[in-house]
């Protein structure tokens, strides 16, 4: 019975776990074009998708906690051995591994891009606040001695 009922779970992960790439996916574009009413729907949709995800994980943990098994890929290999939908289990668990990779994979794609977003901000704020100015070289190779600009609103 506990078997069947971690498969079903498992099963039932899928949709979310689709979903949830499909919004990376989605998430990625709309950072380019740095759509942010469209982020900002991606955001409270993923938060959805990933509490029903944890949700569904504690469930399988606590399934396996209760038949004394470890909470990790081993514990899963146990209760397999000793199922008739062992085979299935373990080949839709690693479906389910592999789908949830992909997320993590697309969410630390889009991780990297807020974060160069955030740098090329930071960037173009510091220059239009008049802080430091790039160095610029003379003839020779040297720094340039040119005095410090003020802010571009102060033009």
């Amino acid at each position: 019975m506990h078997d069947t009922q971690l498969l079903q779970l498992i099963i039932d992960d899928f949709a979310p776990a689709q979903q949830l790439l499909e919004l990376l996916q989605t998430e990625s574009l709309a950072l380019h074009g740095r759509d942010m009413r469209l982020l900002e729907d991606i955001l409270a949709r993923k938060q959805a998708l990933i509490i029903l995800l944890e949700q569904h994980g504690r469930k399988r943990s606590e399934i396996l906690a209760s038949l004394n098994l470890p909470l990790n890929r081993q514990g899963l290999e146990q209760l397999a051995s000793q199922s008739s939908v062992g085979d299935r289990l373990l080949s839709q668990s690693d479906v389910l591994t592999d789908l949830l990779a992909q997320c993590q994979d697309a969410n630390v794609h889009n991780g990297r891009s807020i974060m160069m977003q955030q740098a090329a901000t930071a960037t173009q704020l510091k220059i239009l606040h008049g802080g430091d100015t790039p160095s610029l070289y003379d003839a020779r190779g040297s720094t340039s001695t040119l005095a410090k600009r003020g802010p571009l609103s102060q033009a």
